[in-house]
Order: structure tokens, then C-alpha cells, then sequence
């Protein structure tokens, strides 16, 4: 698997292309605003986007859905089926805050807790881990975890939004995301990658 991340939208969210080598088929995690530069590393590489994957609703994460579906018309859009209101409601996404706009969206699929689905040679699970948002969820593929808004390197996703609860999040990250091996990669929504085991030892939140 081939990662290449960018930053998009206001609020700098990490983009994640990750890439099938052998078949060259791709998903992308998160898009909070258009990017030029992820859509010519795409085409310039010959890249078969199949999918667009939300780890949760915020408009910060969702602003370049549109753009991105009209320049790869084929791929498909994936959600948890727990987000499924936030992404239809603008006050609950709060995309008129952070994206100036009021965006809603429909998923071509929704995916539930420990579902699998195979894109060329790469096999995803997803996590929902509720906490940030009631339908938050994080893509585990390869020993590498796209974690969105619920871990960060030494913090966690925050709670004052509507929808959002601490303890809930605390739950997830503790009773999901830390059984997973210490070496797996954690590959955050904001801010620098890191470890699993590295955030059971030094991320104070949890």
C-alpha cells in the first residue's frame, strides 16, 4: 500500500491517498476542500479512484466532496451509518461555520462497525469509535489506522460539539483502537502521525 497525504480545506485537514501498488486502485480519506494537487497526483499517476471515505461529518472534512466527485465521477462515497444525520444536517456538520456554506450528503454506502470491504489487494475494517461525533469511525488497512478526529498524536478529537461526549471517546480509543498493535500507524485527521503503542504510553487524554 502507497500513502501520500495532503492538507485541504480552512482548517488544514489531512487528505490520505492510499494506493493498491499492484493494482493501482485507490481510496481517499477525507477531503476538506478542493485541491488541485490531489487530483493531478491522481490522474498524473493513473490512479483508479474507487472510493472517497468520511472518517465522520465536520465540514472541515467534507467541503471537497462535491468538487472531488465531479472530477472522478466513478468513485463512490462511504460513511458510517451512525453519521448518517450529522451529514444531512448543516447545524449538526457545521459546514456554514467552517466551509462558509451549507453542505449535505448522501453516502453511496454506509458501513457499520467491523464491517470489511476489499479495495484491489487491500482489505479495510472499520472502527466506530464515537466520542467526536456520534458516527466517527477509523479505517484499519495494512497495520496503519486512519484515525480522523478521534486520535491524535498526544491528544484526542474534541468534545464541546453538539453530539460529541468525552467518555465516549475515551471508551473508543481504549477499547478499540488500543487492542490494536503497538506498531500500527496512526494516521490522524490534524497534526503528525504516530503509533499506537506510543499513545498508550504518552497520550494524557486517555
Amino acid at each position: 500500500m502507497i500513502v501520500k497525504s495532503f492538507m485541504s480545506g480552512p482548517l488544514a485537514v489531512n487528505s490520505y491517498i492510499a494506493v493498491d501498488e499492484e493494482t493501482k486502485k485507490a481510496f481517499l480519506v477525507d477531503l476538506g476542500g478542493h485541491n488541485i494537487n490531489i487530483v493531478n497526483f491522481i490522474k498524473d499517476n493513473g490512479y483508479d479512484m474507487e472510493y472517497l471515505i468520511l472518517t465522520h461529518g465536520h465540514g472541515d472534512h467534507i467541503g471537497g466532496v462535491e468538487s472531488f466527485l465531479k472530477e472522478f465521477p466513478s468513485a463512490k462515497l462511504v460513511a458510517s451509518i451512525n453519521e448518517k444525520t450529522v451529514l444531512e444536517n448543516p447545524a449538526l456538520n457545521m459546514s456554514p461555520l467552517t466551509c462558509g456554506e451549507s453542505i449535505t450528503l448522501q453516502a453511496d454506502k454506509y458501513v457499520d462497525d467491523g464491517e470489511m470491504m476489499k479495495i484491489g489487494n487491500m482489505q479495510l475494517r472499520f472502527i466506530h469509535t464515537p466520542g467526536h461525533t456520534p458516527g466517527g469511525m477509523c479505517i484499519y488497512v495494512d497495520h496503519t489506522l486512519f484515525s480522523g478526529d478521534t486520535l491524535f498524536q498526544q491528544s484526542i478529537g474534541r468534545t464541546d460539539f453538539p453530539g460529541s461526549s468525552y467518555p465516549e471517546i475515551v471508551q473508543s480509543i481504549q477499547e478499540k483502537l488500543f487492542k490494536l498493535p503497538d506498531d500500527t500507524k496512526v494516521l490522524p485527521g490534524h497534526m503528525g502521525p504516530t503509533t499506537i503503542g506510543f499513545e498508550k504510553e504518552n497520550n494524557p487524554f486517555v
